[in-house]
Parts: C-alpha cells; sequence; structure tokens
C-alpha cells in the first residue's frame, strides 16, 4: 500500500501581487524541502498566465503531511498569501498513486 499524500495546490495573484506571491513560495519551497517527510515539493507559474501558480507537493505518508500543515511557518505563509490571491487562499487537490 502506497502511504504517501500527494496534492497539488493552485493559486492566483491578484493584480500587481504576481512577484510577492512567487517570492512567498520561493521562501517556503525551501523550509518545506527541508522537512524529513517531504518527498518533492515543486513549485511553478503557468507560462501563459504568469499570475496563476501550481504548486506539486508529495509527503511520505500522514504523518508527515500532518508536520508540514501544523509548522509555523506555513501557518505564516498562508495567512500572508490569503491576503495576495484570488478567493483568499489555494485550491487543493488530492492525488492517488499509479
Amino acid at each position: 500500500m502506497d502511504r504517501r499524500r500527494i496534492l497539488y495546490a493552485e493559486f492566483t495573484a491578484t493584480s500587481g501581487n504576481e512577484d510577492r506571491v512567487a517570492e512567498l513560495v520561493r521562501s517556503l519551497a525551501e523550509r518545506v524541502r527541508a522537512e524529513p517527510g517531504n518527498l518533492v515539493f515543486a513549485a511553478s507559474r503557468k507560462r501563459e498566465n504568469p499570475a496563476e501558480f501550481f504548486v506539486y507537493e508529495e509527503y511520505a505518508d500522514a504523518d508527515a503531511f500532518e508536520a508540514h500543515i501544523g509548522a509555523d511557518y506555513g501557518v505564516e505563509f498562508n495567512r500572508r498569501l490569503a491576503a495576495l490571491v484570488e478567493g483568499g487562499g489555494s485550491a487543493l487537490t488530492w492525488l492517488d498513486a499509479l
């Protein structure tokens, strides 16, 4: 049984905040990639619309994901992101490995 937690997040920066969001994501990426249970944290912007962001994430298991979402810096990231993106946050999509 594959125990990984796999998801992607999508969000769109509000006008004028595209680069601020990119910097927030870059800063978060460094910290998340250092988490013991993180397997992948790949952040991208859409080529045709750089205001749209896509983040693919994999964690070893549910415990690793819970540790990730409980990290202080992640909570702070989400608080700051809410003010800079449409809808006040990201849309998460959960995936199952094949």
